[in-house]
């Protein structure tokens, strides 16, 4: 399942720098716009304690095997990039392809890195961000609209005239500086009607607060004022030291990177943190499978049942899904293992509409 994030932001505000601590891939990061021209795309491992656990009960002879996500680094947008300015366009076209938004912003002063705009304001930065995001939606809408009104009135297309319903919604919305993901729709014709539109405000977003060491556990005033800003968005605000983030990803053992954490007060990385964030903010879960041959993580769509889980391993198992055998992680861990849990009563057997559960460990039988 290849589910990608977008970084986007201004530039210099510590995207490329997140990145490379996330990927360990080496985009560039200077202290100068467009240093970022192709778009970076790093596949994350996902952390989760569970497999450790399972690993450790297990032993497995392969291993232990994470999920992983997608991260792009986008380059940095500028005022005007709907309109081409910089590098926007070829950007606002990386962005399309992404499946949710991780919004970095420059909470820190330093006066040795550059702001684009000379003052160090996220607030302002995010209305530039935002502005052009839906500038450019706002040209998908209209054009959209022109072809939809022609077959409304043309052949009486039902669905050209629900979808026209929705496009003056987002219209509307638009043009008042609203992003289109705040556009509320009543019914699940209307937002199957909205699904194929992929405009970039309609996305789900994550704001990243990159603040500076003595910030990283606390916030600062910046942090604050982009809470205020985002409250009615029903987006989450991360807060993170890119910079220190930098400096944890160069040491060398666990026991280091532990001791780093804790003189710092903090009791997880903010990348680690922000992993797991990016993989909620795509809606993803984690089901995993346990055995002597390897424990693994694998990844789904919240609302899953069992057959397309199944799928997620091989389409065979899907194809010919019989049943599902599912143990609870936690009975599995407080039991010993699989043997266990079958003589405690505690494997349960399950049909095509299960609805999967993150955490579930399974075991799928099927017949092709």
């Amino acid at each position: 399942m290849s589910l990608q994030c977008g970084i986007v932001g201004l530039p210099n505000v510590g995207k490329s720098t997140l990145f490379n601590c996330l990927s360990n891939a080496k985009a560039q990061s200077a202290n100068f716009p467009f240093c970022t021209i192709e778009p970076n795309v790093g596949v994350i491992t996902v952390p989760d304690e569970r497999l450790i656990k399972l690993g450790e009960i297990c032993k497995p002879e392969r291993g232990v095997i994470p999920t992983t996500v997608e991260i792009v680094d986008i380059a940095g947008l500028v005022k005007g990039a709907s309109k081409g300015e910089g590098l926007g366009n070829k950007f606002l076209a990386n962005i399309r392809e992404t499946d949710a938004i991780i919004h970095v912003l420059r909470c820190f002063d330093d006066e040795n890195v550059v702001h684009v705009d000379g003052t160090v304001n996220p607030v302002r930065d995010k209305e530039i961000i935002d502005a052009e995001l839906q500038l450019k939606d706002l040209e998908t809408v209209e054009a959209r609209i022109q072809k939809c009104e022609k077959a409304a009135k043309a052949g009486g297309d039902k669905q050209a005239k629900l979808q026209l319903e929705v496009l003056v919604k987002y219209r509307e919305a638009l043009s008042q500086g609203k992003n289109a993901r705040t556009v509320e729709l009543d019914n699940k014709e209307q937002e199957a009607a909205a699904r194929d539109l992929f405009l970039l405000t309609n996305k789900p977003v994550m704001y990243v607060c990159n603040v500076d060491e003595a910030s990283a556990v606390t916030g600062n005033a910046y942090v604050e004022q982009v809470k205020e800003a985002v409250k009615d968005e029903d987006a989450q605000v991360l807060v993170l030291a890119a910079k220190i983030e930098s400096e944890i990803a160069e040491l060398e053992t666990y026991e280091e990177r532990e001791m780093f954490l804790a003189e710092l007060g903090l009791e997880e990385s903010g990348v680690n943190r922000l992993i797991k964030a990016a993989y909620a903010l795509l809606n993803l879960r984690t089901f995993l499978t346990a055995g002597s041959d390897e424990v693994r993580a694998w990844t789904f769509k919240a609302g899953a049942k069992a057959p397309q889980c199944a799928g997620v391993i091989h389409t065979d198992f899907e194809r010919g899904f019989i049943r599902a055998e599912v143990i609870k992680y936690e009975d599995f861990v407080a039991l010993g293992g699989e043997a266990q849990c079958r003589a405690a009563g505690k494997l349960a057997t399950e049909g095509k509409d299960y609805l999967v559960q993150d955490g579930d460990i399974m075991h799928f039988l099927f017949n092709v």
